[in-house]
């Protein structure tokens, strides 16, 4: 039998990769788009839960009681809120791996995430921008929305895809652990390092800005009150949109408009 030559088997593994992406796929709930899925929820939770606690070790915890008191409220109403919606749903399942978690940690960088199965971490620095419980709560369901949403896992999912032909993701771990441990870093969008922030791509960005609205609006907060929270943010970025919260979309405006467009819809879940 006569041996591949180069680059039939390079299209060999293409069609391969390209199979897996197209049988490995998910929906993102609410807005229907689908993703490429090629990791499980539990290796991805791993090790966003491992990274979380580094995190927390290496950055002090906030002192200011009524500001942490308020981060830890607003998260634990709108994880509920998300809870109910996905029990009555069916799709429980989907996010029955998550265990979350909401800190406030003392630095003044104006910024906030949330890692893959609900671990949120907030910056004293967004909190006057965020001024009450609702800015909180338009920043807070931003944030769970990336995690709801898998963006960290599609990110991960995309970099094994297209930089390591399909290998699994167990087998990068026990292969190449810092590269790995790397990759992770930029698919969950946070860096262990103060400050360092490596933001998701526009269409997360807006996805997320879409399903936080919506998630705020199921715990009772006024979605309404997400334009003047990023005309806020607008303001303080003297609309350059060069803090790291802010670095992924292309102007301000474009985001505004796209939130106004995202209310109606948002606010059928905040009147029920």
């Amino acid at each position: 039998m006569k041996k591949l030559t180069l680059p039939y088997k390079i299209a060999g593994v293409l069609l391969l990769v390209t199979a897996l992406i197209i049988t490995a796929c998910s929906v993102v709930p609410i807005t229907g788009r689908r993703q490429i899925s090629l990791v499980s929820d539990s290796e991805v939770t791993a090790m966003a839960f491992s990274q979380y606690s580094q995190f927390l070790q290496e950055n002090p915890l906030s002192t200011n009681k009524a500001q942490t008191a308020m981060v830890k409220e607003v998260g634990q109403n709108i994880a509920a809120a998300v809870e109910r919606y996905f029990a009555e749903k069916g799709l429980s399942d989907a996010i029955a791996h998550f265990q979350w978690e909401f800190n406030l940690v003392a630095d003044d960088t104006p910024n906030a995430w949330c890692m893959p199965g609900g671990k949120v971490v907030f910056y004293e620095g967004i909190m006057p921008i965020a001024q009450d419980a609702n800015g909180v709560a338009v920043v807070m369901g931003h944030e769970i929305a990336h995690a709801v949403a898998k963006h960290g896992s599609e990110r991960m999912s995309q970099q094994v895809a297209t930089e390591l032909a399909g290998t699994t993701l167990s087998v990068l771990l026990s292969e190449k652990p810092e590269q790995t441990q790397a990759m992770a870093q930029t698919a969950f969008g946070v860096a262990t390092q103060v400050g360092v922030i490596l933001p998701y791509s526009r269409t997360h960005e807006t996805e997320a800005d879409r399903l936080g609205l919506i998630f705020m609006a199921m715990a009772g907060y006024d979605p309404s009150t997400a334009v003047a929270f990023w005309s806020r943010m607008a303001e303080m970025s003297g609309g350059g949109g060069s803090i790291p919260f802010l670095s992924t979309h292309p102007t301000h405006q474009k985001r505004i408009q796209d939130l106004q467009r995202a209310l109606p819809e948002a606010m059928q879940y905040y009147n029920k």
